[in-house]
């Protein structure tokens, strides 16, 4: 039996304390039609809490911004109600003894792959492309980039003002801020584009900067980000560590305490011709190129990626060595777990007591409520 002691360390962020390194990963549930967080949600993340879980990351919750959501059950993270919702959520995560931060989120150009609804005005993107030479919506302006900034920057101050612990910024999987590190979707000519990555990423930092001024010094910054996305899985932003360290050191710069490197499989190496077949995954290379904390993420405890679940199948239970192996030697600071924690609210819970016959695979029937 292997020691899951590395995974139940202490960590700390900021003026955040974390009780052990498990983090609940975002994951959209769509299961707030009027974008209002219900007694539900409170109950499904105080399950959590309660599980153990070190840090819950909310659900992908969207700014105030026209179009800022694709599918029109994702819930916001702005106005009286919402915010009022979400104060709920997290006083019932806070009496179990947990920690919670909101995802803050715009979705861009991109469509749901749950339903065909669209909003009622024209969503924006850098360039009015939803995909490298798929046009959909419009380019934004500098206004609509101002304003989607400050819309970023109120949603972290609200969040810090209810009471959070954190916030994340989502910048990964093809949505909009990916959409501007991305050159295949960011084709505009004026300071938020360009032909380097660092270049792409002045958006992404003057959010962060913004969001920085917003709540001050010492409350915890986490950026989501991704090589890969939702429109092209072999997608790559930085093709070398020198291309990821331009890409992402600006970020941290700016503001940025902790980057959630999010990958497919976890255990795979970023650069396989730098350091081997067994080297540095994502998260790895993003805290030793940076200095940052580091989230990784991607398949922990499951048999088979995230792929086969959009195809419907669900994941049984896969070993935890290679996990471990890597916390052990720091490689990242923190591992988020998703689709394992949707089943299986107590999984911290089990692992950490090394109940392995009682954690339960993934299973899509979960899918279909807050349980």
């Amino acid at each position: 039996m292997i020691s899951t002691d590395a995974l139940f360390r202490p960590f700390r962020i900021g003026e955040m304390e974390l009780p052990n390194r498990i983090v609940m990963a975002p994951m959209t549930r769509s299961f707030a039609p009027a974008g209002i967080p219900g007694p539900e949600h409170a109950a499904y993340y105080r399950r959590r809490a309660e599980g153990g879980v070190g840090l819950i990351l909310s659900e992908g919750t969207v700014v105030d911004r026209p179009a800022s959501r694709n599918d029109p059950a994702v819930p916001f993270f702005h106005g009286e109600q919402a915010l009022r919702g979400w104060k709920s959520v997290l006083d019932s995560v806070h009496a179990a003894g947990g920690r919670m931060g909101p995802q803050l989120w715009h979705t861009g150009a991109v469509k749901s792959f749950l339903t065909d609804w669209v909003p009622d005005v024209a969503v924006e993107s850098p360039s009015g492309l939803d995909a490298p030479a798929s046009a959909r919506g419009k380019a934004m302006s500098d206004a609509d980039i101002a304003d989607t900034i400050a819309a970023f920057a109120k949603a972290a101050a609200e969040a810090k003002q209810i009471g959070f612990d954190t916030i994340e910024i989502h910048g990964a999987h093809g949505y909009l801020i990916d959409q501007f590190f991305w050159n295949g979707t960011n084709l505009r000519n004026d300071r938020y584009g360009g032909p380097t990555v660092r270049e792409r990423s002045r958006f992404a930092a003057e959010i962060v900067a913004a969001i920085r001024t917003s709540v001050g010094p010492g409350f915890p910054i986490i950026l989501r980000v991704s090589q890969w996305k939702q429109q092209d899985y072999a997608a790559r932003i930085a093709q070398t560590p020198q291309l990821m360290a331009d890409w992402l050191q600006p970020l941290v710069d700016v503001g940025v305490d902790v980057l959630h490197c999010s990958q497919r499989r976890f255990w795979e190496p970023e650069f396989p011709e730098a350091d081997g077949v067994g080297g540095l995954n994502f998260a790895g290379w993003a805290k030793k190129l940076t200095g940052a904390a580091t989230i990784s993420v991607g398949s922990v405890g499951l048999s088979s990626d995230f792929v086969s679940t959009f195809n419907g199948e669900g994941s049984a239970c896969a070993g935890l060595e290679k996990l471990v192996e890597r916390m052990e030697r720091d490689e990242f600071d923190l591992i988020a777990v998703g689709r394992a924690l949707i089943s299986d609210s107590a999984w911290v819970e089990k692992v950490q007591s090394g109940d392995w016959a009682a954690l339960k695979g993934f299973d899509t029937a979960t899918l279909t409520e807050l349980v």
